[in-house]
């Protein structure tokens, strides 16, 4: 009989960009040497914009000057995907996970992240649905709620998701956010406007959650991210 399959969860809360990035290189690489189990890291960013491999620089609309007045960062990744913001009040997970492990090929995987969104927008009677061909992420109409960017490396993959709970979505502006012009992004707490929307914290965990039964883990350990450090994290 198999193992259960264990999903560890680092919740890191604020933490920025180039730290999470350094962090998932470092689990990366400990993931492929099998010295982790699968990992999650569910935490939130600074303001932040990112690009993907493609470098589709035309992609943002303001100079690099206007973007360091306004107290953002700009990073170049190599995920998949195009340009797209990160800041407060945006659920972001990180899935350090082996698909091999777990029998999934790339495009199943992204239609896993997409269904985690999925539900976790119906929790709070949201009906959102993946993108048509072309549109990535997760919409609500012709709204977009959730974004997805992945790298996988030798099975092992990072970057993830990030879902729009409460941002400041006038950040969104400053782009053509994953290179799709004339649509609109939105947010949880526009979308339920009627509601209280929890805490951010409440959210997450259950975004969390959602992943869990999405990628069917039996085992889920959750942690506080103090526990991991950039420094600490064997290479």
């Amino acid at each position: 009989m198999r193992s259960p399959r264990t999903l560890e969860i680092f919740k890191m809360g604020m933490i920025s960009y180039l730290d999470a990035l350094i962090l998932q290189e470092k689990l990366v690489l400990s993931r492929k040497s099998g010295r982790i189990p699968d990992t999650l890291l569910s935490l939130q960013h600074p303001p932040t914009y990112t690009l993907g491999k493609r470098r589709t620089d035309h992609n943002l609309l303001i100079s690099q000057a206007d973007l360091e007045k306004m107290g953002a960062e700009l990073h170049y990744t190599q995920r998949g995907g195009d340009i797209t913001f990160h800041g407060p009040h945006q659920a972001v997970l990180y899935p350090i996970v082996s698909l091999r492990e777990i029998g999934l090929g790339a495009r199943k995987y992204v239609e896993r992240l997409e269904q985690t969104m999925i539900e976790l927008s119906s929790k709070y009677r949201v009906r959102a649905s993946p993108g048509k061909p072309g549109e990535t992420g997760v919409w609500v109409g012709d709204r977009k709620i959730g974004a997805i960017g992945v790298r996988i490396s030798n099975g092992i993959t990072s970057h993830g998701l990030a879902y729009n709970v409460n941002p400041d979505l006038r950040y969104f502006e400053h782009i053509v956010p994953c290179g799709i012009a004339d649509k609109e992004v939105t947010s949880l707490k526009r979308e339920v406007e009627e509601v209280n929307v929890p805490a951010d914290e409440v959210v997450q965990d259950h975004l969390v959650s959602c992943f869990v039964e999405q990628f069917e883990y039996e085992d889920a350990i959750w942690k506080d991210g103090s526990a991991l450090r950039v420094c600490d994290v064997e290479a």
